[in-house]
């Protein structure tokens, strides 16, 4: 009975109540670009920033991660500042490596969003004719709402693992920028031969599939390129050969590793559907709970399985409007404006 009161009472639902999380939703179209090219889907975020040396003085550098959703293929970039310029010539020299990426995933960073702006202006400046022609070359921004890690955990994971080798190999070491970009590349290097799949000790097995063996159609770059017996590799036509690479790659991917990927390990069970006009309590995890704010949802983002994932919430005391992941709303039931 104590319990049943608790869970009615206002006045605890807001000092108490936890926010509820949809059903983990099916792998998204990003991740299943099957038989498309490394970096097709491309997440990209910042890191840092990590002290080097110039001359005699001290220098602030920053790391910039372009994950591909569907191969986890990695490419790392050093930037010397944060800013939308220093962005943008990263991404210059990203496209110019490893192909122009038809999506591009970000959190809401100002670099990211000056970034898309500044390439929709250099658009819209071209003639007609010419805009029409390149429409189909443009890439397309998603920004994923503020305040959500976990939207974008496939690269926020990789900047994890590339913060752990280079504290190991640098060691809290003041280096020069030519040696904190060769680390940068050796470390692109050993995270792109990682397995994706299942390794296994006998020596009968085949090797796992990498991200390596579509970049450079081989394992790792210690390795010889390997010459199948089979089929079409044994054509003297480059071209034969790289085709047979990419179709072995494509075809144990779906076998071994894309399985594993529909594995749900949390948020199991069904909870309440945010609607239009339910009042929610803001989770700030910067603000003690107290003065986390109130308001209502005006809008609501159903993801491809009809369960909402994002809401925007108007709060009346300072008018303005919330983008924010069901995870961080909490539903207040009964409560009534004064």
């Amino acid at each position: 009975m104590i319990k049943s009161m608790l869970r009615q009472c206002i006045e605890c639902q807001r000092w108490r109540k936890k926010a509820e999380v949809p059903v983990m939703a099916d792998l998204p179209n990003a991740r299943l670009r099957i038989g498309k090219p490394a970096f097709y889907s491309t997440g990209v975020d910042c890191f840092g920033p990590m002290n080097v040396k110039v001359k005699r003085s001290t220098e602030k550098r920053w790391g910039v991660v372009f994950k591909c959703m569907t191969t986890w293929a990695v490419h790392l970039e050093v930037i010397e500042s944060m800013n939308m310029d220093a962005f943008l010539m990263a991404f210059q020299r990203f496209v110019s490596r490893r192909g122009k990426p038809k999506e591009l995933y970000s959190d809401c960073g100002t670099n990211f969003k000056g970034a898309e702006k500044e390439l929709c202006e250099s658009s819209d400046a071209m003639s007609y004719d010419l805009r029409q022609k390149l429409a189909s070359q443009q890439v397309k921004f998603n920004f994923n709402p503020p305040g959500v890690p976990h939207f974008g955990g496939i690269w926020e994971r990789e900047v994890r693992s590339i913060k752990n080798a280079l504290r190991c190999s640098l060691n809290h070491s003041l280096v020069t920028d030519v040696v904190l970009r060769t680390v940068f590349t050796e470390a692109e290097s050993v995270m792109n031969s990682k397995p994706l799949g299942y390794a296994s000790s006998d020596i009968a097995y085949p090797d796992p599939i990498t991200p390596n063996m579509l970049l450079m159609g081989r394992r790792d770059t210690a390795l010889p390129l390997v010459v199948f017996n089979d089929g079409e590799i044994r054509s003297k036509r480059h071209w034969r050969h790289s085709q047979f690479i990419a179709e072995q790659f494509w075809r144990r991917f779906m076998r071994e590793y894309l399985p594993s990927l529909q594995i749900r390990q949390k948020w199991h069970r069904e909870s309440c559907k945010l609607k239009v006009g339910d009042v929610v309590l803001i989770i700030d995890s910067q603000q003690p709970r107290a003065q986390w704010l109130i308001g209502k949802v005006t809008t609501v983002y159903p993801g491809e399985d009809g369960r909402v994932r994002v809401a925007e919430v108007l709060v009346n005391d300072t008018g303005k409007t919330y983008k924010r992941p069901v995870a961080k709303l909490v539903k207040l039931e009964q409560w009534k404006d004064d």
